[in-house]
């Protein structure tokens, strides 16, 4: 009798209010893809710090820079071929193209200068224009600053890149990071000592340059290119430059913010 009363009470009590899972919310990414040369690259650049450490794992950050190429040579291998493909991929929000050359837009570099009353620009400008095409929004920055002193001042050699740069910024109407003059800035603030830290080895150093694999059935691995010099960039001075660029993208584009981390 007491098991038929218990059973006529759980059969007449309300049925427990069962916890209906949330449906997952489609994700809202954006993309962010790196164009230029050794400075921006890994292995010597800015890039990799930016790509680990100032961005949210909502933005997929695609380092396409590489050593030694100009606003020219770059678009010559098929390197901006890769990144325009990189732009079309379907799924993100947003993306955006940083884009930073100079370095080896300078004269007396075979198969890499560009003439800069022309075709420098010009090819800036192109870059733009096909950026947007592609359906992502370019970004223009200006080459970073090499780190050699003259008596104590700073010569800030790729000053008339960046000129060029600026220009075709305003013409164009994008957002424009003025990395050479921030970089210059603090590193003549800083002095030569102080920014000989941001290389690569230390003053003095042997290059460490790839030796040849002494195994003959396994294929080696890459090795990296190492030296002291005052152009490319150690650690510390990929993180130090990366923060410096995240502070001005921050200002800049502002739709980026809630992308990056300071």
């Amino acid at each position: 009798m007491m098991r038929a009363l218990a059973l006529a009470a759980l059969l007449a009590a309300p049925a427990a209010a069962q916890t209906v899972p949330e449906a997952p919310r489609p994700i809202a990414a954006s993309k962010i893809i790196l164009v230029g040369d050794s400075t921006t690259a890994v292995i010597g650049g800015w890039g990799p710090s930016f790509c680990a450490y100032h961005v949210t794992s909502f933005a997929a950050c695609v380092n396409l820079a590489r050593g030694g190429r100009s606003s020219g040579s770059y678009r010559a291998e098929g390197s901006w071929d890769l990144a325009l493909a990189e732009m079309r991929t379907p799924g993100f929000r947003d993306i955006w193209v940083l884009i930073q050359f100079g370095h080896n837009d300078q004269p007396g570099k075979p198969g890499r200068s560009t003439d800069l009353a022309s075709e420098f620009p010009a090819n800036i400008a192109r870059y733009v224009d096909e950026a947007r095409a592609a359906g992502a929004k370019p970004v223009l920055v200006t080459p970073l600053t090499r780190r050699m002193f003259k008596d104590g001042t700073l010569q800030n050699d790729l000053e008339p890149w960046a000129a060029a740069i600026r220009k075709v910024a305003a013409e164009k109407k994008v957002p424009l990071l003025d990395l050479n003059a921030e970089s210059s800035a603090a590193v003549q603030a800083m002095g030569e000592a102080a920014a000989d830290r941001f290389a690569q080895l230390p003053p003095g150093s042997a290059p460490v340059v790839p030796t040849a694999s002494t195994e003959t059935e396994v294929q080696p691995m890459a090795q990296p290119r190492l030296s002291f010099d005052r152009t490319h960039l150690g650690v510390e001075g990929a993180n130090y430059f990366a923060t410096m660029v995240t502070r001005e993208l921050a200002a800049a584009v502002p739709a980026m913010r809630p992308l990056l981390i300071p």
